[in-house]
C-alpha cells in the first residue's frame, strides 16, 4: 500500500496507507464513536462534505450488502479514516469488501492512522478541516459548512411513495388514505420506511419545494435530516414558517429540528465537535401522557440514541411557545423542542436509528396521533 497523508489545518500530520478511491480529498474532520453500521453511516446524506473517522478500530468487518440495506444511494462521505480495515469479511449479507465498494464509489481512504490520538485531538480542539493527501497530489482546504449542501444531498423532484401494509391495518389505525410531507433536506430512507409502515402515503419533496404555493394538501409535514449548516437552507426554512403559519402538524428530525426552530424565530450555533453515532444519551424532560400511562413513569427519561450533527439549537433563545424536550446527557445541549399548545415537535437525534437502538421509533407513533 502507497503511503497516504491525513493533514489538518492547524498543520497536524497523521501518516498512513492508502485505501479505497486513489484521489486526494479535503473536507471537515469529523468522528464517530459507534462499533457498527459503518455502511448506514457511510450512506447517510448528513455526513456529506465530511472526513469521517472511525473511533472503533475494526472496520469492515462483514463487509457490505445489498443496496436495501443502504440509507441512500451512495457513499456520502468526503473520505474515511480507519484504524484496521477487515480486507476479508465474514457475513452472509456481505456482497463486496468495503475496501472495493470504496473503490467503486470513488472515495479515498487512508488506514493505519492512530483514530484514538486522533478522535482525543479533535474532542480537545474541536473538529477542523483537512485533507487526505496521496501520491503527494497536494490540495487546498476546503469549509464543507460554506456550501448549500442541503440542495446538494436532496431529491431534485417529487416522489409519491404509498403504504404496502394490509388495508386492515389501515383500517384499525384510522389511517387510510393519510397523506405526509416529508422535506427532504437529506434524509435516511429509514425515516421514509418509517411512515410507511405505519400506513401514511408519503410525499417525498425537495429541499426548496413550496407544497403551499403548489396547492399540495397534505396532514403533516416532517422535516428530515441533513448536512451543513442550517442557516444556509433559507428556503426550507420560509417553507416550515408556512407550515406553522397553517398549523399543519409539523416534525423535525436532526438538522430538521435546527429548521424548524429557526422557522419558529429561535438560532443555531456550531458545536465544538458534534455528536455522532448511535450510543448518545438524551434525556427527556418529562414523559408524553401515552407512555406515563404505559409505564407508570412521570419525570426525566434518558434514550441511547443515534446522531449525526455538528450544529444545535440555541436554549438561549427558543422560539416562543416552545419549550426545551430533550437535551444531551454528555453535555446538556439540545436535543428536542415541543410546543406548548400546537402540534410542533422536534428532535436532534434520529428515531429511525439505523444504525443504532430503535428505543425512540415511538416518535413516529406520537406524529401520526397528531392527526389521527
Amino acid at each position: 500500500m502507497n503511503k497516504t497523508r491525513l493533514i489538518l489545518e492547524d498543520g497536524a500530520v497523521f501518516d498512513g496507507y492508502q485505501a479505497g478511491y486513489n484521489n486526494s480529498v479535503s473536507g471537515e474532520v469529523v468522528f464517530a464513536t459507534g462499533m457498527v453500521g459503518y455502511e448506514q453511516s457511510l450512506t447517510d446524506p448528513s455526513y456529506s462534505g465530511q472526513i469521517l473517522a472511525f473511533t472503533y478500530p475494526l472496520i469492515g468487518n462483514w463487509g457490505v450488502p445489498i443496496r436495501k440495506y443502504w440509507e441512500s444511494e451512495k457513499i456520502q462521505v468526503q473520505g474515511v479514516i480507519i484504524s484496521d480495515l477487515t480486507t476479508n469479511p465474514n457475513h452472509r449479507l456481505a456482497k463486496k469488501t468495503l475496501n472495493n465498494w470504496l473503490v467503486e464509489q470513488k472515495i479515498p481512504a487512508i488506514v493505519d492512522v492512530d483514530t484514538r490520538l486522533l478522535t482525543q485531538k479533535l474532542r480537545d480542539e474541536g473538529v477542523m478541516l483537512g485533507k487526505i493527501i496521496m501520491d503527494n497530489n497536494d490540495i487546498d482546504f476546503w469549509d464543507p459548512n460554506q456550501t448549500n449542501l442541503v440542495a446538494k444531498v436532496s431529491p431534485k423532484t417529487i416522489k409519491i411513495h404509498k403504504p404496502k401494509i394490509q388495508p386492515r391495518r389501515l383500517k384499525a389505525q384510522n389511517l387510510r388514505g393519510c397523506k405526509v410531507g416529508l422535506l427532504n433536506c437529506g434524509a435516511k430512507r429509514n425515516i421514509l420506511r418509517s411512515l410507511l409502515s405505519r400506513g401514511a402515503t408519503v410525499y417525498e419533496l425537495p429541499w426548496n419545494f413550496d407544497l403551499f404555493e403548489n396547492n399540495l394538501k397534505i396532514d403533516g409535514l416532517v422535516i428530515s435530516n441533513g448536512p451543513g449548516d442550517p442557516k444556509i437552507a433559507k428556503e426550507s426554512i420560509a417553507i416550515i414558517k408556512k407550515s406553522l403559519a397553517k398549523k399543519i402538524p409539523t416534525f423535525g428530525i436532526c438538522l430538521g429540528n435546527q429548521l424548524l426552530g429557526l422557522a419558529a424565530g429561535g438560532d443555531t450555533y456550531k458545536l465544538k465537535f458534534g455528536h455522532r453515532a448511535q450510543n448518545q444519551p438524551t434525556i427527556q424532560v418529562g414523559t408524553p401522557p401515552r407512555l406515563a400511562r404505559s409505564s407508570g413513569e412521570a419525570g426525566k427519561r434518558c434514550f441511547i440514541t443515534t446522531q449525526n450533527h455538528g450544529f444545535a439549537l440555541s436554549e438561549k433563545k427558543l422560539p416562543k411557545g416552545f419549550k426545551r424536550w430533550f437535551y444531551n446527557a454528555n453535555d446538556n445541549t439540545n436535543e428536542g423542542i415541543i410546543h406548548e399548545k400546537l402540534p410542533f415537535f422536534s428532535v436532534q437525534f434520529h428515531p429511525e436509528a439505523t444504525p443504532g437502538p430503535t428505543d425512540t421509533q415511538w416518535l413516529f407513533d406520537f406524529f401520526m396521533e397528531k392527526f389521527k
